[in-house]
């Protein structure tokens, strides 16, 4: 199986599109400019065990999907991209799977998915499962809050969280 990346823009900065030949496999928001990108392309080259060739032009679709979805539309990334869930398995993928069908601009707690899931008590799983995603904002992990109503982290960026449920709120409210 062959792999290769691409960026899409971002309000955060160019994220990283990683693609199998099955479809997409990752997307990160760490900026193109951040100089940790070098070190996230070996870390998904070492989680694949396959070499990422850098193939420019293949995350137009994936581009042209968040840019919408950046101006309040309500994307369903899972059902536009052809998901490759090959690097997550078990109950993580369960979880993951389970809040792709979260609507937009709607939350559920991490406690609620893990019901939903079909693992009542696991929501310290949803929250591993969260943040070791490899599908940000495809996957909107941004969705699953704190049994409390207040957000919660986003891997180390929880301004980006309150972001993306800002703008789906916001979006809205609009309609």
């Amino acid at each position: 199986m062959s792999f290769r990346y691409d960026f899409a823009p971002t309000p955060f900065g160019d994220a990283l599109a990683v693609f199998s030949d099955e479809g997409l496999v990752g997307f990160d928001l760490s900026e193109a400019a951040d100089p940790t990108v070098p070190w996230l392309l070996d870390a998904f080259a070492r989680r694949v065990g396959a070499p990422l060739d850098p193939d420019p032009g293949a995350a137009d679709q994936l581009a042209w999907l968040l840019d919408a979805y950046f101006n309040g539309d309500a994307v369903r990334f899972h059902e536009q991209v052809r998901l490759d869930w090959s690097l997550v398995d078990g109950f993580q993928r369960t979880a993951l799977q389970t809040i792709c069908e979260i609507p937009f601009g709607e939350t559920m707690s991490y406690g609620e998915v893990a019901v939903v899931a079909g693992h009542p008590g696991a929501a310290r799983a949803v929250g591993t499962a969260c943040r070791e995603t490899p599908f940000s904002v495809v996957v909107p992990v941004h969705r699953v809050i704190r049994s409390d109503g207040t957000p919660g982290h986003y891997g180390a960026h929880p301004e980006r969280k309150r972001f993306l449920l800002d703008l789906e709120r916001e979006a809205g409210s609009r309609s």
